[in-house]
Formats: C-alpha cells, structure tokens, sequence
C-alpha cells in the first residue's frame, strides 16, 4: 500500500476557469478543498482534468460555508478591466469597472470569502490593465480592500513569454496575513515574483499534419489582410499576427476562435495561413495537453475560449515557489502559518 502523506497545505480555486492556478498550487504540494466556476463548459473540462465539479457561482454562496483553507486562490473576471474590455463598454454606453454589477462587483464576492475564512495567503491573477483601469481607482479599491482584510500585498506585471512561447502580461497580486507573518518578518515579507528564463520558441507547440479544417478560407484571409492594409493606412496597429516560427506569438485571446488573427501560422507559399489547433493552443498555455488525463473534452470553439481566458500553469508554479519559500522561513522562525485560520476579524484589521 502506499502511504499516503498530507498535503503541504490547503487552498480553494475560485474563479477557477479550468485550473491554472491549481495546477501551479498542486505542484508544490497543495490540495484543493473547493472550487467555483460558472460556465458550464469550463465547468466540464475541469471536472475532467481534476475530478470534480466547481461549485456554480460564488455570489450564491454562503462565504462561510466555504471549507477552511491556507491559501485563496481566484483568476477573477477581467472582462471589466481589460482593455478591450473596457473600450467595449465605453462604446456601448455601458458601466465597467466597479460600477458593472454583473462583472465588476465579483471582487467584493472574493472579498467576502476572505473576511469570513482569514487564510493565510492569498494568489489572484488579472490582466496587466488593472492598474490603470479607471486612472488607478480600480487599483486603489482593491489594495485598500485587502489592507483593510489585514494583508500585505505584492504585486507584479509577469509576462508568460520567460515560461512558454507567447507574450502574455499578467497581474499577478500575493497577499500575506499581517498577524501571522509581520513578528517574524517586521521590515516586509521577503517575497520576491519570480524571472522566467525565456528562449521558446512557438515551433516547439506545433502538430505535424494539421487538418484543412484550420487553414483561413480565401474569403477571410483577404478580408483580414485587407483589414490590416486599411488600418495600417490610418496609423494604427490593428491587423492580424504571423509570427516567426522561431519566436513567440501575441497573445491568445477568448475571442480566438473567431478569425484566429492575433496568432496564425505560416504554411508555406501558395497556401493561406491557419489557426493554432486546440491542442496547440493548449501547448501554448503550458498546459499538459499531450497528457490523456487533460484531454480536450469540449468543442473547438470552447476549448479556444478556455484556454485564451486561463491562467497559464507555469507561471502560476514559479509564484506558488515563491509564496512556498516565505512559508518555509516563517515555519523555520517558529510561525505555523497554517494553524490560525479563523483569526478574529478586529484582530486582522488591526494588525
């Protein structure tokens, strides 16, 4: 029989679209005691990969009837915060940021959880716009609400393009309980966001034999270069992208499945271009694709919408490292930093 060890700590994955936090939290140990996630299909494609169903959506849910835990984990929504996202809204006349109910209050929903659970860390992920949305009041919301809860934060801008072969920024924000690390790390936790070392190239993602399915139509290769051209004309970027196979691409976006644009790989002259596959597309996030226990159970165009709204899991080991190595200095200075869960809230707010 094989033993069975614990676990190094216990987290919760909100927001959890199909896992790419609890991909990068699990590879340093930890267990996964709760998930939420609203959509159906990446309901279905996590409950695949991981073995169960989120919980729907978190605003229906009792904070307090969320397990205890040592760290919170959440990709929350970046739609009102991104800067498509944004421009979007402004266009249609419609409120963004904070002041879109649907979207933009689902912070406060992870805020809730927070104040009722206290763990001891918290990981979140947003796009690289959450600073500056709204001239920075975004920003200062969110940092003045996590002070407030009794975290220290960090912050940083990463771009994914030091771990896969796609530039990719992203927020990612690490908070520290006060009252647990602050008497053995008095100056500021020693927490520092890691480096990737880079040197991918997007060759390495792709499939050999691709299906014609995948090639742009004559009709829609036309209509995308004569989009470029006309926009080109006016000075601006817009257009789609066909990176060197020995580089790194743009960005892949949930909006992917739509023309494929912004990432389209060359075949050859006499042959128009075509979109990445889902499995590459998966490769080109970092996840574990090419293994059978990460199949790909949706269809093309969800699978395209998952993996262009993910978190992408080698980023989210390297911080998960880093989050490990303050845990291990406060453990050795005697601070069990998994054993106060459930501190008085005066007492958060206070330290």
């Amino acid at each position: 029989m094989t033993e069975q060890h614990p676990p190094a700590f216990e987290f919760i994955d909100l927001f959890a679209g199909i896992g790419g936090l609890r991909i990068g939290l699990e590879s340093i140990g930890g267990e996964c005691v709760f998930s939420s996630e609203w959509d159906k299909f990446a309901q279905q494609t996590y409950e695949a990969w991981h073995g169960e169903r989120p919980a729907g959506d978190i605003t229906q849910i009792d904070p307090h009837s969320v397990p205890d835990h040592d760290i919170l984990a959440a990709g929350f929504p970046c739609q009102p915060f991104s800067i498509a996202g944004v421009s979007k809204k402004i266009s249609l006349g419609r409120a963004h940021g904070f002041a879109d109910v649907k979207q933009g209050n689902l912070f406060f929903a992870l805020a809730d959880v927070v104040r009722a659970k206290k763990p001891s860390v918290l990981l979140l992920e947003n796009v690289k716009n959450l600073r500056s949305h709204d001239r920075g009041k975004t920003w200062e919301v969110i940092q003045e609400t996590l002070d407030k809860l009794g975290y220290e934060v960090h912050a940083q801008i990463i771009d994914a393009a030091g771990w896969v072969p796609q530039h990719r920024e992203r927020i990612f924000i690490v908070g520290f309980r006060r009252d647990i690390f602050s008497d053995v790390f008095p100056e500021g936790v020693p927490f520092e966001f890691p480096t990737g070392e880079g040197g991918h190239q997007l060759q390495e993602i792709l499939e050999e034999d691709v299906d014609s399915k995948y090639t742009l139509s004559n009709k829609l290769w036309a209509y995308l270069q004569n989009y470029a051209l006309k926009h080109k004309a006016k000075g601006n970027g817009f257009g789609f992208g066909l990176p060197a196979l020995d580089g790194i691409s743009r960005t892949l976006s949930a909006r992917y499945h739509k023309d494929g644009s912004e990432i389209l790989i060359r075949q050859g002259d006499g042959r128009n271009p075509r979109r990445l596959t889902p499995l590459e597309a998966g490769r080109l996030m970092g996840f574990p694709v090419d293994d059978p226990k990460y199949g790909i159970v949706v269809s093309d165009t969800q699978a395209y919408r998952q993996f262009g709204n993910a978190v992408v899991p080698k980023v989210a080991s390297a911080v998960a490292r880093q989050i490990e190595i303050v845990n291990e200095l406060a453990a050795d200075a005697g601070t069990d930093w998994k054993s106060t869960m459930g501190a008085d809230e005066d007492e958060l707010a206070a330290s």
